[in-house]
């Protein structure tokens, strides 16, 4: 059967692709026009298959059907007109033209509920049936002939929503088809609705929508799931009733002044000066967009015609207009119609533009002679919001083992709600629409925020994570800046390729590729660097210009919060970067298992990592790096220099308090230098100094949490108990808080536990090999299952190249160690995991890439 699809939506678009596979033929379908620059499901999907697609914004003016219109519904002969959700008033020349007449959906068990809020007054009136009706178009409210009827149980907590999605969009979709069907098959009956029952309840409008208390609970509460969404049902509140924070349905928290500032509500009067300002500004729109013959509130700046260049014409043109008003590019873009860029406009100039900047509920602390402002609930599409439940827990400070505050723990609910705040961020959002250059400008501005705070940050990391604080400047949050700058200058560089291909003789082609970003990502990151394994990831990321939900670990979450505040003071879009503190059997297993989530980039424990690569796999085969477990090896040969092979090997095991990824698991010295190396290594741990990680002359501070701390006492029992030699240390120190001694172990066998399995604190573990005999060393060092880093120490070029070549890691350090760079890829091979941290090879972690060809 031919057959013309009249409609829109989500709705029409199913059915239409249900009607083809149907083996009808659709003719055409008529739809509405696209909105800011998108166009409506039920047609993108017909221009897909070429099927003519006809965008009316109307079908008749003034009462009047447009002959034109008629004409090209005519010229497609259909048979039948199928009506599957339809918010446009369709002339009776097009409804009684095909030979079968029209058919038309509608969401209540007709004659009840006639109208277009039918559903609504379904739930207000408190009905225990729902459902929808095919029925007959005629010119009537909903009047026409029966055709088929579908029902369901009303549930006493439904809404339009969960009604909708349970029963009316997918069985509605059945029931369309079906009812085509019946009419292909001459079956279709044509049953006249009774007038008993029948009722006509009008449009849903905010003035009607007051709730009235004077009522049973019960009505109240089908008046309440009735009006959801809009307008919704509302009251007044007086007396001595205080809202602080309302809950939208988004799951986004906003103080209660707030709640009448949204979009829809927000326009300004404006005054009379105000007023010949805007003209003004009109004037400017009118000379920069020359083919728009009137500007009205509605038009679209860049759809009429501007480009970026006009973009700075008209910031320079309203700061003469404005007295130097400030007013930057973004403006522009973040208000492109003439409506929106006037109330931008005036509330700038009234110094009131302020108004939707997020709400923050610090935790302030006098530490380190600064006073920290720490945010501490979740962070979510740009606002900082409380935890499903309002669920909370303790973050501790490892130096005294004291509370420093309550972070919101998030729940699944929260995960979801940040997976869609990021997604919308990435489809519909500014951060897609803005050019690459732009982006990496707003991620310079992050890493200068970053240098702004580094004290702030440094102080905030040795207060949750014990990181010793010089050295918390230097590597956590020095480097952190290093890579966003770093991964800010790689935004417009991001470039695809032409390829020769064979040509399709005896036309050409023209092949090329394109690096796109991959869309929402997560990233799960460890506790014992918190903000620089977040910016190594997170960077590179945003560069490639996806949008990202971060669980920090759920130990050390403050440095992640204060990071989600200076994206916001950075300009970088709200849903760009969302941060989950919680669980990470909850939080990232939800990430992996998410559909929506693309990528995930994991740092953390090998059993963990294979168990996120297998869940990405499941749902919806994800890109997936691991940063996963280490066991390092440092071979230390003869003929090194020994002092710097010493404080290189202390570095190699005690940076950091140990707590290092690529710290040296294992350290094996030629026979003829092994006593020496190690009479000066005991000597050196001697010297450094254990204490308040705040502290200037401080080395070694306290490890991250309880369970890390007894993990290593009880590593160094598993040693003593094999066997090895305890040199020194092995402890628990006995003062306040998590703090353990820098530990040496001596005469370690292949075989012993301490051998094999990473400590991942300050514990060197020493073995011989002969002299001059390489190669067996090299055969110990490899004889693991990890490879993420290594170390050689020689003087003899030859050697160390024929070493660093046999080495199975994914870095090599040749007499030095730690040495890391933000250009420099980083990553294991192994069950040390796949894939890179820095460099230009971290771009292609989150970026896909597209073969485009061309014909001519």
């Amino acid at each position: 059967m031919k057959i013309a699809v009249i409609g829109q939506s989500l709705f029409g678009q199913e059915v239409y692709c249900h009607l083809r596979k149907e083996g009808h033929e659709v003719v055409g379908v008529f739809t509405v026009p696209d909105k800011d620059g998108k166009a409506d499901p039920l047609g993108l999907e017909a221009e897909k298959d070429g099927v003519p697609v006809f965008k009316l914004s109307r079908w008749r003016v003034k009462g009047q059907t447009l002959p034109d219109v008629v004409a090209k519904y005519q010229a497609l002969g259909a048979e039948l007109n199928v009506l599957p959700f339809c918010s446009q008033f369709i002339p009776m020349e097009v409804i009684n033209a095909p030979h079968h007449g029209s058919i038309i959906y509608h969401p209540s068990l007709l004659p009840r509920h006639r109208g277009a809020s039918a559903i609504n007054w379904t739930l207000i009136h408190g009905d225990k049936k729902g459902g929808f009706t095919i029925f007959w178009a005629d010119d009537g409210l909903d009047t026409g002939d029966l055709l088929l009827q579908k029902e369901c149980e009303i549930l006493p907590d439904d809404t339009v929503s969960t009604l909708y999605n349970r029963f009316l969009f997918p069985e509605g979709i059945k029931g369309m088809v079906q009812a085509v069907r019946l009419i292909a098959e001459g079956k279709a009956p044509r049953l006249p609705q009774p007038e008993e029952g029948a009722t006509y309840e009008g449009i849903q409008k905010k003035e009607t929508a007051k709730i009235n208390w004077e009522q049973p609970a019960e009505a109240i509460h089908n008046w309440i799931r009735g009006n959801d969404k809009v307008p919704g049902a509302w009251t007044e509140a007086c007396g001595q009733l205080l809202v602080k924070n309302i809950q939208l349905e988004d799951g986004k928290m906003i103080p209660a002044s707030h709640f009448f500032k949204g979009a829809d509500s927000s326009a300004l009067e404006l005054t009379e000066e105000e007023l010949v300002i805007a003209e003004a500004v009109r004037s400017a729109w009118k000379r920069i967009l020359p083919n728009v013959l009137e500007v009205e509130d509605s038009t679209d700046f860049f759809k009429s015609g501007a480009a970026s260049v006009d973009v700075v014409r008209l910031v320079e043109e309203v700061k003469e207009l404005c007295d130097g008003l400030e007013l930057e590019n973004e403006d522009i873009y973040m208000a492109t119609t003439f409506g929106d860029f006037i109330q931008l406009l005036v509330r700038k100039l009234r110094g009131d533009d302020k108004d939707n900047k997020c709400i923050i509920d610090y935790v302030e602390k006098a530490v380190n002679k600064l006073t920290l402002r720490m945010p501490h609930q979740l962070f979510i599409g740009g606002m900082f919001v409380g935890a499903e439940g309002a669920k909370t827990y303790e973050t501790i400070n490892p130096t005294d083992g004291s509370v420093i505050c309550q972070v919101s723990l998030a729940q699944v609910s929260d995960v979801d709600k940040a997976v869609a705040a990021a997604k919308d961020a990435f489809e519909n959002g500014l951060w897609g629409k803005i050019n690459a250059r732009d982006r990496g400008q707003l991620l310079y501005r992050l890493a200068d925020l970053m240098e702004q705070h580094q004290e702030e940050l440094a102080t905030i990391e040795a207060l949750d994570a014990g990181a010793v604080y010089t050295l918390a400047l230097k590597t956590h949050v020095g480097m952190s800046i290093q890579t966003f700058r770093y991964f800010a200058g790689w935004c417009d560089k991001i470039q695809g390729s032409t390829i020769p291909i064979n040509h399709a003789r005896p036309n050409r082609n023209l092949t090329l590729t394109r690096k796109e970003p991959i869309g929402v990502c997560g990233i799960v990151i460890p506790w014992n660097y918190p903000l620089m394994m977040l910016s190594w990831k997170t960077a590179a990321c945003l560069a490639a210009g996806n949008t990202v939900v971060i669980k920090p670990a759920q130990v050390t979450p403050l440095t992640a919060l204060k990071f989600a505040e200076l994206t916001l003071k950075a300009g970088i879009p709200k849903g760009v970067v969302n941060i989950l503190p919680g669980s990470g059997s909850l939080i990232g297993q939800r990430l992996s298992d998410h559909p929506d989530v693309r990528k995930i980039g994991f740092t953390g424990s090998t059993e963990v990592g294979k168990h996120i690569m297998k869940s990405c796999a499941l749902s919806n085969v994800k890109k997936v790096s691991l940063e996963l477990g280490g066991k390092s090896p440092l071979i230390i040969f003869a003929d090194c220099d020994l002092s710097k092979a010493v404080q290189m090997g202390m570095s190699s095991v005690f940076f950091n308090k140990g707590e290092n990824c690529i710290a040296a698991g294992r350290l094996f010295v030629e026979d003829s230098i092994h006593d020496q190396f190690v009479q000066k290594v005991v000597e050196e741990v001697r010297k450094m100094k254990i204490g308040n990680p705040l502290d200037r002359d401080t080395n070694h501070g306290p490890q991250n949490h309880e369970a890390h701390l007894q993990k290593l006492v009880e590593y160094c029992q598993h040693g003593v108990e094999e066997g090895a030699t305890l040199v020194c240390g092995g402890r628990q120190v006995s003062r306040p808080g998590f703090f353990f001694e820098p530990t040496v172990f001596t005469d370690v066998e292949d075989h012993m536990f301490i051998a094999k399995e990473e400590s991942f604190g300050p514990i060197m573990i020493i073995s011989r090999f002969a002299d001059g005999d390489v190669d067996t060393v090299l055969s110990r060092a490899n004889a693991t299952e990890f490879g993420l880093a290594s170390g050689i120490f020689t003087k003899d070029i030859n050697k160390a190249l024929y070493v660093s070549d046999k080495l199975e890691a994914g870095t090599v350090f040749v007499n030095t160690y730690n040495k890391t760079d933000v250009a420099a890829p980083f990553g294991g091979f192994k069950q040390s995991g796949f894939g890179k941290d820095l460099g230009e090879a971290a771009l292609n972690e989150y970026l896909r890439v597209k073969t485009v060809t061309f014909e001519y």
